[in-house]
């Protein structure tokens, strides 16, 4: 069982940058893959980045890369997710996710409860 909650979000303007954290509970944090997905109204909820379990793999769609960073800390059952360069379509809510497969990007066991990430022009 692995509890996560994401901190961090917050209104930016647009160039600006943002850190978003997870926290995980439980003993296995580090056997899963980690993942940020984000949702806007009316859109799907949609992958945003993802790491490996040992945090030398990462996964990054196309809309982010080169503008996000995402990482982890197993010591500290943490994943964070640096946003830099941030835009309007950046607007969403913004989850934490854990997986038991290779990868959060295509499946998913573990939510958070999201956090609000607004990017005004």
């Amino acid at each position: 069982q692995v509890q996560l909650v994401e901190s961090g979000g917050r209104l930016v303007q647009a160039g600006g940058s943002l850190r978003l954290s997870c926290t995980a509970s439980g003993r296995t944090f580090s056997g899963y893959a980690m993942g940020w997905f984000r949702q806007s109204p009316g859109k799907e909820r949609e992958f945003v980045a993802g790491v490996s379990w040992s945090g030398t793999l990462t996964d990054y769609a196309d809309s982010v890369k080169g503008r996000f960073t995402i990482s982890r800390d197993n010591l500290k059952n943490t994943v964070s997710l640096q946003m830099n360069s941030l835009k309007p379509e950046d607007t969403a809510i913004y989850y934490c996710a854990a997986s038991p497969s290779t990868t959060a990007r295509n499946y998913v066991k573990y939510w958070g409860q999201g956090t609000q990430v607004t990017v005004s022009s």
